[in-house]
């Protein structure tokens, strides 16, 4: 094991155990070595596995083309998605429960048949999905200031933070998974708006790269695993006392509330 790595995925441990976000960790991986960065990632994966934490899926990153572009790559990334992660609509998200929150509408496709082939396609993703769900992403840095490179945000599980689950699934055929408009409002005030093509002119897209990748890594999408396929829309900052809800036409709506901050 590189020492490197071991030095990256340790600074983003303490991190998430202090509460505290730490220094980029590109000057040990450099600013856009992906194998390395996943490695990082990986142990800390195997960290949390150990803890007892249970493996649900994976959340796709860097789907808009905008984001690419600001990071240099052309095409996106993943990153774990754990039981404890999970919120139900309307949950609160506890204080300090994610470093620098920030939150995207995304469509979430729960899978009821193995992606196990070298290479799927759109096909294989509807026929493997049992139903989407309309979902908010709650990402999160343990890198101070989100000053994050591609290398940065990879070791850093894809910023991963939370994630809130709609409560009402619905088939793939009720409703257009690339023509879907988003609207998300903060207590009210509209503050992102998309739509499906937004996310790599097709959510499925997106799916379909992932279930490529994990069966390459030799960890292929399993029945019951949730993948959360990217963002619809811009990124908006959370605060204390937030409360944002997503509606994503013909899929639903969605709510992430934020606890207030303590007086």
């Amino acid at each position: 094991m590189n020492s490197n790595i071991e030095l990256a995925a340790a600074r983003l441990w303490q991190a998430e155990l202090d509460g505290i976000p730490c220094e980029p960790v590109r000057d040990l991986i450099g600013t856009d070595n992906v194998e390395l960065a996943y490695a990082v990632q990986q142990l800390n994966t195997e960290r949390r596995l150990q803890e007892g934490r249970r493996l649900v899926g994976r959340k796709i990153g860097l789907t808009s083309k905008v984001v690419q572009q600001q990071l240099g790559v052309d095409q996106p990334d993943f990153g774990m998605l754990f039981a404890d992660m999970c919120l139900a609509d309307g949950e609160d998200v506890a204080l300090g429960r994610v470093l620098q929150a920030k939150v995207e509408a995304e469509i979430a496709l729960v899978i009821e048949q193995p992606l196990d082939q070298g290479k799927h396609t759109v096909a294989d993703i509807i026929r493997a999905t049992a139903f989407a769900l309309p979902a908010i992403e709650i990402v999160g840095s343990r890198v101070a200031n989100w000053d994050i490179k591609l290398a940065d945000t990879i070791a850093d599980n894809a910023s991963s933070g939370l994630f809130v689950l709609g409560s009402r699934p619905v088939k793939l055929d009720a409703f257009d998974v690339v023509g879907c408009g988003m609207v998300m409002e903060r207590r009210g005030d509209q503050v992102s708006v998309g739509m499906g093509a937004a996310c790599m002119g097709n959510p499925l897209l997106a799916a379909v790269w992932l279930a490529d990748t994990m069966a390459r890594l030799g960890q292929p999408l399993q029945p019951g695993d949730i993948i959360m396929t990217g963002a619809l829309g811009p990124m908006v900052a959370a605060a204390p006392g937030d409360i944002f809800e997503a509606n994503i036409q013909g899929l639903g709506r969605v709510r992430a509330s934020f606890a207030p901050a303590k007086e």
